[in-house]
């Protein structure tokens, strides 16, 4: 809990209905009674009771006080949860059975402000701590490590764009599954390393530990300040997908074309110019652009060249809307990690803009992604049946509805960005299901 100054705790503690007063009682043994009170916050005193002759501390003693509210949620938990802890020395008047404490030192939380995953990681350092003295470590399981190192679920960033390059080469008459499924493994090791890196850096800058809000979708992983994994073991698994990865991009270019290695090799390199110095692109406003990049016509026009063994004029505006709708999952994930990120001097476009500017921002770039697919099929460049993916829209327009309403409430706003993933998923694989429907509809 937070340190509080002994008057503040006791201005907090008059809005309590009752305190429990906790001694050493005359045989050795830890004893609590509870009672109303008068709080005088001005002078950090609190005085309980009237309490039963029996069960009072002796005058001098130590004791301590606390003041607790919570509500059960039948079925659900508890919420409105409030606590104050008190210590100090007890006044005793017997003729008026009652305790009066003046309050030397203090401890509270309130959930209204400070929900109560920000209060867990803001006790990250004491938990450490105390697993430390305990000489043991918190353990998960080798499975749950994976995922959670990994950030697995994010994948479906890569899943996406390689699918519709596969889909447009079989357009074009040029797909291969056997091609196709080394494009989208190398793909997938890149990504992983990627994300891996990702949680390196952030947390060489300081970035993840000045990020006392995250979230399932942002924050990253979490596994290195909660001393999950070690250091070593990430930058080792980091550097075995990226091996792999390249080891595969490699293969593939000698037996499809080399003009895959220069695709490839713009791929590998805005993974790690992304976040690793010296040039940190997303710390200078540019994560989104380069986000896009990768995760769209990089991705996209290096699995059509996979298969077909040239490029396409076609893959890359179908990659368009894929990227710009990627792009806006990175831009709202970055909003409830703006404070830690502007801290470290990590100055993505939330933490540059204003409100209103970035709400707008993610309404024009979502515009803008279903305005390409409309005008593909209309310019004759995609097919017809990709305008399935405008049924989207309305999911578009909830997470701006949610951002409008839960922007400065990072947990509230969770549902939002959920909705934003599934946006660039749902939107992508209706492109992909649209060209798959085209390929037979002829």
């Amino acid at each position: 809990m937070a340190t509080l100054s002994p008057t503040t705790a006791v201005e907090k503690a008059a809005g309590f209905d009752h305190a429990v007063v906790s001694f050493i009682d005359a045989g050795g043994y830890p004893f609590s009674v509870a009672g109303s009170f008068v709080a005088d916050g001005p002078g950090a005193v609190v005085e309980v009771g009237p309490l039963d002759a029996s069960v009072m501390p002796a005058d001098g003693q130590e004791v301590g006080l606390l003041f607790s509210h919570i509500r059960p949620q039948p079925g659900i938990g508890y919420d409105e949860r409030r606590y104050v802890n008190a210590w100090g020395t007890a006044s005793v008047d017997a003729a008026r059975r009652v305790v009066r404490v003046q309050v030397t030192s203090a401890t509270g939380w309130d959930e209204a402000e400070t929900p109560f995953f920000e209060y867990a990681e803001r006790t990250v350092d004491e938990a450490k701590r105390y697993m430390d003295e305990l000489g043991a470590r918190p353990r998960l399981s080798a499975w749950w490590t994976f995922f959670l190192t990994t950030r697995l679920p994010f994948l479906t960033a890569t899943i996406v764009p390689v699918a519709l390059g596969g889909a447009v080469a079989a357009r074009h008459h040029r797909f291969g599954w056997g091609w196709f499924g080394l494009a989208m493994l190398g793909a997938v090791l890149i990504h992983l390393g990627l994300n891996m890196a990702n949680d390196l850096f952030d947390d060489a800058s300081g970035a993840d530990k000045a990020n006392v809000t995250p979230t399932p979708f942002s924050g990253g992983s979490r596994v290195l300040q909660y001393g999950l994994v070690s250091r070593r073991a990430v930058v080792t698994a980091a550097s075995a997908c990226y091996v792999g990865g390249i080891g595969i991009g490699l293969y593939l270019a000698a037996a499809r074309g080399w003009g895959l290695l220069w695709i490839g090799a713009v791929g590998v390199l805005i993974s790690l110019a992304y976040s690793a110095p010296p040039l940190r692109l997303v710390h200078r406003g540019l994560g989104e652009v380069t986000t896009a990049l990768g995760f769209g016509p990089v991705t996209t026009l290096g699995t059509y060249y996979v298969c077909a063994q040239r490029f396409s004029g076609e893959a890359l505006y179908a990659s368009l809307p894929v990227a710009l709708f990627i792009a806006l999952v990175l831009y709202v994930n970055e909003i409830p990690d703006r404070d830690g990120d502007a801290a470290v001097g990590k100055r993505t476009l939330p933490v540059r803009w204003p409100k209103q500017r970035v709400i707008n921002g993610f309404t024009l770039g979502a515009t803008l992604a279903y305005v390409l697919i409309v005008v593909g099929v209309a310019a004759r460049i995609t097919p017809a049946w990709t305008l399935l993916a405008l049924v989207t829209v309305p999911m578009a327009r909830g997470v701006a509805a949610g951002l409008r309403k839960h922007y400065d409430r990072p947990y509230d706003l969770m549902p939002a960005m959920q909705r934003n993933i599934a946006l660039h998923f749902v939107t992508g694989t209706l492109l992909v299901i649209g060209y798959v429907i085209g390929n037979i509809v002829r």
